[in-house]
């Protein structure tokens, strides 16, 4: 028995529908993705920034503003260890109603320029 060509009419449509939704998922994570490492790494230079503020003996205010004005929605926290200091930024992102917690942290020598 011979096939017509007419049987497998609509074939490409539907796996096109098929297929559509786990490209499109594909898509959003992958950019999500992308999303929050440039939001990690602008972290981690605020946070450097921050670091260098304190050791330079700037008070936690500076270097918290810093830290807003680098990563906006972004908060600061600090520590001392001895001839060392540390700053430690806090933040967010949201994807695919996700959201993930991001820090990244920097210390710098005290008493430096």
């Amino acid at each position: 028995m011979m096939r017509r060509p007419d049987d497998e009419r609509g074939s490409v449509a539907a796996e096109l529908a098929l297929a559509l939704p786990a490209v499109l998922l594909a898509l959003m994570l992958g950019a999500g993705a992308l999303g929050a490492a440039s939001r990690q790494v602008a972290l981690q230079d605020a946070s450097a920034d921050a670091a260098r503020l304190l050791g330079r003996g700037e008070g936690p205010g500076p270097a918290s503003a810093a830290v807003s004005r680098a990563v906006p929605g972004a908060a600061m926290s600090s520590r001392n260890e001895g001839d060392i200091v540390c700053a430690t930024a806090h933040g967010e992102v949201a994807f695919a109603m996700v959201r993930l917690p991001l820090q990244a942290s920097s210390c710098a020598l005290a008493g430096g320029l």
